[in-house]
């Protein structure tokens, strides 16, 4: 019989300690050493692995701070590095090459940067705040805020990179304008570096929802604020997926050009004719069900919200629009805009008191339309005799 002896205890391995390592007692100080060495492909991998995107060095040599690699869509990544804390002046050198590049690529007709990199050693939350922004106002480019450390165990060194800023990410307490937003030193020099990111129209959205979604905060609003956007419009949750409270910033000509209407002139034709518009989205395979389910309570709402609504089901049967409008408006007189977001906050509100109950009830089966009386079996058919 055998017997089951006991095995030999496996050898431990020795624990080494674990210690940080200043950045400048291995690189010399000079932001183009530390470039060229992050710019090894072992290296690089290891940065594409912490923040999610496959990165390839387009040229190993360097001898600037900034780096230039691919993905794996071959869209060009730049990648500014940073020995010390954050600071103003590669903020302005991060944007001013990304702008280059821009420029470049439109140049020779090529795909567009889909993402920039900044690494340091750390972040100040100012510097947190603008890649945040950027985030929210440059379509199509993804900033990344990474701190890079070094770790020694034994006679070996190890880098460490941690995002602490990336695309998507829950958005910081937003203010009125990107001059509150951000130092003033640092509000002075973006204007300077973005003027071609963003149009002037793009802009103004982009502030007047800074300002809306702020005001919401402020008054500790039952309607959480969205995320700020360069569109003309946004919209808010109301705890139900299919619905949206929906905002916009409505525009359009008073007059045709060349019209001969009663009372038209030329100085009116090219004169947009502002409004605000906020209201319910209903989207989705049953938005005309809930539409008219939510119809049949017509009286009763709008007695709730206190005005008439305009009861939109038009379009292509998947979004409909339940909605009220303050019209003449004019949105480059930003003194007025206090007034506006009061208007907003105010109806953005009683939209969701007095729907935010009923759309959870709502339940598309219960809708039974009307039978077609307009519609004659006998009218295409042969009458006797005919």
């Amino acid at each position: 019989m055998l017997l089951n002896m006991p095995s030999e205890p496996l050898q431990k391995l020795t624990l080494g300690r674990l210690e940080k390592v200043d950045l400048r007692t291995y690189w010399s100080g000079e932001n183009a050493e530390f470039a060229s060495w992050l710019a090894q492909a072992d290296i690089i991998k290891l940065l594409g692995e912490a923040i999610g995107i496959e990165l390839t060095v387009s040229q190993e040599e360097t001898d600037s701070a900034e780096i230039l690699c691919r993905d794996g869509d071959d869209r060009p990544i730049l990648i500014e590095t940073q020995l010390e804390p954050t600071d103003h002046y590669h903020l302005g050198q991060l944007l001013t090459a990304m702008a280059r590049l821009q420029a470049d690529t439109l140049q020779a007709n090529t795909l567009q940067a889909a993402a920039v990199i900044w690494i340091a050693s750390s972040f100040t939350s100012e510097h947190q705040a603008a890649l945040s922004w950027l985030n929210q106002i440059a379509p199509g480019i993804h900033f990344f805020g990474v701190e890079i450390e070094l770790w020694r165990i034994g006679e070996s060194v190890a880098p460490k990179f941690n995002w602490v800023v990336q695309p998507h990410r829950e958005t910081i307490a937003v203010s009125d304008s990107l001059a509150e937003l951000l130092p003033e030193d640092l509000s002075e020099v973006l204007p300077e570096i973005l003027p071609e990111i963003l149009t002037e129209a793009q802009q103004q959205n982009l502030d007047f929802w800074y300002g809306l979604c702020h005001q919401l905060e402020r008054r500790g609003s039952i309607v959480k604020p969205s995320h700020p956007s360069t569109e003309d419009n946004i919209s808010f949750a109301i705890g139900r997926a299919g619905f949206r409270l929906y905002t916009r910033l409505d525009e359009s000509d008073q007059v045709e050009p060349g019209s001969n209407e009663p009372g038209s002139n030329e100085l009116d034709a090219d004169e947009p004719e502002q409004s605000l518009t906020v209201g319910l989205l209903l989207s989705g395979e049953d938005a005309r069900p809930h539409f008219y389910l939510l119809e049949e309570q017509q009286e009763a709402i709008e007695a709730e919200i206190g005005i008439p609504l305009e009861w939109d089901a038009e379009g292509d049967g998947k979004t409909c629009l339940i909605y009220c409008t303050l019209a003449d408006v004019d949105l480059a007189d930003r003194d007025q805009w206090i007034e506006y977001y009061q208007w907003f906050c105010v109806y953005l509100e009683q939209f969701h008191d007095v729907l935010g109950d009923r759309i959870k009830r709502l339940n598309a089966n219960d809708y039974q339309p009307l039978p077609d009386y307009g519609f004659n079996p006998l009218k295409s058919a042969s009458l006797p005799g005919s």
